[in-house]
């Protein structure tokens, strides 16, 4: 099993990014798939899920109507969509998987990315 995430970087406040984890070793259609990330100084929060299988989401409330996140299942790829970005969005984000339903607590996801940086600067 591997997660893959890229499409990390440096961007001005209100700009956008879209991330993308790669994943291979298991199919995603039977997997909950997570966006995570670590705020210096925060524990790890939960940004975004996803069953691919039925398409329920869930979003943290800091990134509601900003974050958008769905998959590509021919590619079993995953992708967090992020417009209006702030400085405290300035994060490591992680994808994860889980078999199963969606959950937001970290402790129940699998397998996890190396990371991908993404800053935010005023």
């Amino acid at each position: 099993v591997q997660l893959v995430e890229s499409g990390g970087g440096l961007v001005q406040a209100g700009g956008s990014l879209r991330l993308s984890c790669a994943a291979s070793g298991f199919n995603i259609d039977d997997y909950a798939l997570g966006w995570f990330r670590d705020i210096p100084g925060k524990e790890r929060e939960a940004v975004s899920c996803i069953s691919s299988s039925d398409g329920n989401t869930y979003y943290a409330d800091s990134v509601k109507g900003r974050f958008t996140i769905s998959t590509d299942n021919a590619k079993d790829t995953v992708y967090l969509q992020m417009n209006s970005l702030k400085p405290e969005d300035t994060a490591v984000y992680y994808c994860a998987n889980r078999l199963g339903i969606i959950v937001s607590e970290e402790q129940d996801y699998a397998n996890w990315g190396q990371g991908t940086q993404v800053t935010v600067y005023s």
